[in-house]
Parts: structure tokens; sequence; C-alpha cells
């Protein structure tokens, strides 16, 4: 896996570009020099955990036939105070909405991601206490 990551020339905008082709522009507060552009990189380090695991949440139960038609993640973190300025608690609460989704299925796709699937929220909870809850919405 690779990815470039080039300042932008001005202010603390960064332009990162994936392996797959794909642009992100990342920026600073304006406090911290930037403009305010972009997404922070560590909002993106979360946002890509999120996403890490929720891939994993839908694959797992569509695999096991399950009538999942969404699933919505919301995600609180804290950081450390001083530097590092490391994830020190990241909760992930997911919706799940399908029909006739049961809880263990839900809890045990969850749980995979979290013990086997998802590198990003593995690698994180080197630093952070990880913790997860879930809705389902039954259609």
């Amino acid at each position: 896996m690779d990815c470039n990551v080039k300042w932008a020339g001005e202010g603390m905008s960064f332009i990162a570009e994936t392996g797959s082709q794909h642009t992100v522009i990342m920026d600073g507060a304006p406090e911290a020099g930037g403009r305010n552009l972009g997404p922070r990189p560590m909002e993106l380090l979360l946002a890509g955990t999120g996403g890490c695991t929720a891939f994993d949440v839908v694959m797992i139960l569509k695999k096991g036939r399950h009538e999942i038609t969404n699933c919505e993640l919301k995600i609180s973190a804290d950081r450390a105070d001083t530097d590092p300025k490391v994830f020190t608690r990241i909760h992930f609460n997911f919706k799940v909405t399908g029909r006739q989704l049961k809880p263990d299925a839900v809890a045990r796709a969850i749980e995979l991601s979290k013990e086997k699937y998802c590198s990003a929220s593995i690698m994180l909870g080197k630093t952070a206490e990880i913790t997860h809850d879930f809705e389902i919405i039954d259609i």
C-alpha cells in the first residue's frame, strides 16, 4: 500500500494521493496555521477506522445472509492532552437496519471485526480503550 502526501505550498494544507489514485485534502485548524480546507489528519484516521469496521460488519452480516439494508456508525473519541496526542478512548455506536436482524448476529459481526478483521481498530486499540454498542432498526 502506498500513499503520497504533498504540502500544498501555503498554510497547513496537504494533498494525499492514495495508491488507488484517490485524492484527499487535509488541513489544519486556523489557530494552527491552517485554512480549514479539509479534515484534520487525525479525523481521517478516525473516519478510516470507522469505515474499516463498518465494512467488516456489513460484509459479515451479508455473508451470513442476514437482510441488512443500512449501517451507520457514530464514533466518539478522546485524545491525550499532551504530545503525542494519541487516541485514548474510542466508542463505536452502530445503528444497523434490516429485516429480522438478530442481536446475537450483529453482536458477533462487531466482535469479529474488533478481534480479527479490522486492522485499523486493532492497531488503535494499542493506545485507546475501544468500546462498542449497537441498536437494530427493524424494517
